[in-house]
């Protein structure tokens, strides 16, 4: 390349328009922006003209002005008079995952300046930033495209004309009323769980709630049962409160209560994901279920269940909630709304035990008082008016679409490189590499390429042999995915796979 750069003349080649899928700005953004995170133009490489552009694809000059105008306003290209438009150093600009947002500063405290239990929550939650972009294959993000920011924008409007300055109070500790009817409607209804509204608890999210049944349930020295694999970030929670953290092997049946009961039968708690086990996929069979419910009333223990993504199953009606066969009040029950709605949307809810509601709502406030009151008021618009569950309807759909467009072009662009299944339910997908290769290492080499992939062996038991990476895909369309597997492809086989 010349210091100039080269003239980008190939884009216009690799550029075609789908007319079945987002809007011609869209497509023309996301196909720019994915060139330049994989490589393919690189930094002071001059684009075409927008003249040009637009008449090589057929469209209106105003359509590509506006997908460059978002690429110049996200970072990812420069425009001066006489100099044309060029790529961007986005990497120097912020960093290729997220342009002009940023990233959290270095840790540079020796560790002696922290406290124990933040040494342990690092140590074993194995801590990641989440780009504040969609780059693929960041897990944990929907698409984003199907939100009905429309009915959601008239909601919030609405519900300020009609609370005005109420929304501006103090809310209650435990949530916002209507909303936590609407929670525990909807997970009556759609997930069977047996609660009142009285003993749902509006939360920050479903860590925000595990932080709080750790804070609440268990003390240094106890012992709890964790699912191994794991959700890293709950190990790392856990860890912080000084337990004793105790590994039960998850199988095709989900997680092994007598593996449990043998390591630990006296343990304070379990936490575990039966629905669609994180990370595996896996669901806990019903015979486990009633095993693990009886565990936990012979040892007085409690169970705190994760029911993250419970909305999406593909191949049957969704497994209703575990939560809903507890005769005795051992199982604090969790959602969210932010994998099914978006990301920004930090509520969630704990169902908890009739005995734990008033202590739960204590530390609440002591805490951090109570979720945003505006957000919580539409939110429980939105779930009255059924509008969420017109939206989960019409996600699944999606999804399913997009894991098997993955799978398909997973099969060409990946074929004898990592090996896929279908998977039943969630918004995620695990790709195994063959023995001996080093998963880490090729998804840090891969990051700096600009693609996003979780190595497997993060989550894995020590020593064990397999390694592969978690994918994200249902926030990314055909030529983002497609764009993405070729780089992570040139990775694998420059690592000798």
């Amino acid at each position: 390349m010349t210091r100039r750069g080269r003239v980008a003349d190939t884009v216009p080649m690799q550029l075609r328009l789908d007319p079945e899928g987002a809007s011609r700005h869209q497509q023309i953004y996301e196909a720019l922006r994915a060139a330049i995170l994989n490589g393919t133009l690189r930094v002071n490489d001059r684009l075409p003209s927008s003249r040009a552009l637009a008449d090589d694809l057929g469209v209106s000059r105003t359509t590509v002005l506006g997908a460059f105008a978002r690429l110049l306003d996200d970072g990812y290209i420069t425009g001066r008079s006489g100099a044309g438009t060029r790529v961007a150093d986005v990497a120097r600009a912020g960093g290729a995952l997220h342009p002009r947002h940023g990233t959290l500063p270095v840790a540079t405290a020796p560790p002696s300046e922290l406290s124990q239990a933040s040494q342990a929550l690092f140590r074993e939650g194995k801590w990641r930033y989440m780009p504040t972009q969609p780059v693929p294959f960041t897990v944990g993000i929907p698409a984003l495209e199907v939100f009905p920011l429309a009915t959601w924008t008239r909601l919030h409007a609405r519900r300020w004309r009609l609370s005005g300055k109420e929304l501006l109070l103090a809310g209650d500790p435990l949530g916002y009323a209507p909303l936590r009817e609407a929670v525990a409607q909807y997970v009556a209804t759609a997930r069977g769980v047996r609660c009142t509204a009285e003993q749902v608890l509006i939360v920050n999210g479903a860590t925000h709630a595990i932080d709080l049944c750790a804070r609440m349930l268990v003390s240094a020295g106890d012992e709890v049962w964790l699912e191994d694999p794991c959700y890293s970030p709950a190990r790392g929670i856990f860890a912080a409160t000084g337990a004793a953290l105790v590994d039960v092997p998850v199988d095709m049946d989900g997680l092994d209560v007598a593996a449990g009961r043998a390591r630990a039968p006296n343990a304070r708690l379990a936490f575990v994901t039966p629905s669609y086990q994180s990370p595996l996929g896996v669901t806990l069979s019903l015979e486990r279920r009633h095993a693990l419910l009886a565990w936990a009333r012979d040892a007085g223990a409690w169970i705190v269940e994760d029911d993250y993504n419970g909305e999406y199953r593909y191949d049957t009606s969704p497994v209703p909630a575990m939560q809903g066969l507890d005769e005795h009040g051992r199982v604090l029950y969790i959602g969210s709304f932010s994998k099914s709605l978006a990301p920004a949307v930090r509520l969630g809810y704990l169902v908890l035990p009739p005995q734990l509601v008033a202590h739960f709502g204590r530390a609440r406030m002591l805490l951090d008082r109570h979720s945003p009151v505006p957000e919580q008021a539409v939110l429980a618009d939105f779930l009255g008016g059924g509008h969420f569950a017109r939206h989960i309807r019409r996600t699944r759909a999606v999804h399913q679409e997009r894991q098997r467009i993955f799978l398909s072009l997973a099969e060409k662009e990946l074929g004898g490189l990592l090996t896929f299944n279908e998977a039943p339910a969630g918004m995620r997908l695990l790709g195994w590499l063959a023995p001996g290769l080093d998963d880490r290492a090729m998804a840090a080499e891969a990051e700096r390429r600009g693609v996003v992939v979780e190595p497997m062996s993060k989550h894995l038991e020590v020593g064990s042999p397999r390694r592969g990476f978690m994918f994200g895909y249902a926030s990314y369309n055909v030529t983002q995915t497609r764009a993405a597997m070729r780089v992570l492809a040139a990775v694998i086989r420059g690592s000798g796979a």
